[in-house]
């Protein structure tokens, strides 16, 4: 699985060249709004350098995104297991993009070629995505691609800080109800 291609987008392994947009990225209040405190560039390039130990290690995770036609690295999306601590288990979809790719359709197209990847690659049975109750727009995203949210699960995550952080949501899509 070194990379992924969609109609107008190539989910790849990370390059040297992306770690300036990626710290940029990082940097944007609007892009951490949902997430917490922006990051330095070092805090930035360590969040590569543990992405591609975790995608060497497990043969899957968080691919750079950038879009073919112009070879512009507009974020990340791909698949991670769900982090320790938190009041279920399993794998989690997610995706990043650059303010400026906001409104295309990018994050979407991501997400269902990591869907794919999941379930015909990896055979999982289930794919799970959490975010803030506030992030409306990734739930949006969540309900295009199929996914569902059982409200009795939402939870607060135990890894933010007190605040509007930790109200969190959690959507599920099963392998079958993506089936032919």
């Amino acid at each position: 699985m070194a990379e992924l291609r969609t109609e107008r987008l190539v989910l790849r392994p990370w390059r040297e060249s992306d770690l300036e947009p990626w710290a940029a990225m990082n940097a944007d209040p609007d892009v951490r709004e949902h997430l917490g405190d922006v990051l330095t560039r070092e805090q930035s390039d360590a969040s590569v350098a543990a992405f591609r130990a975790e995608f060497d290690e497990r043969g899957y995770g968080w691919w750079a995104v950038e879009v073919r036609a112009t070879g512009e690295f507009i974020g990340f999306a791909g698949l991670d297991q769900v982090d320790e601590g938190m009041p279920f288990t399993g794998v989690e979809i997610g995706w990043r993009l650059a303010r400026a790719s906001w409104g295309h359709g990018y994050a979407t197209e991501a997400a269902l070629a990591t869907l794919s990847v999941g379930f015909q690659t990896l055979n999982l049975p289930e794919i799970l995505a959490v975010t803030t109750a506030t992030n409306l727009r990734s739930q949006a995203v969540m309900r295009r691609i199929g996914m569902t949210r059982n409200p009795a699960e939402d939870f607060d995550d135990p890894t933010a800080p007190e605040g509007p952080l930790r109200p969190s949501v959690l959507y599920r899509i099963h392998r079958a109800a993506t089936a032919p």
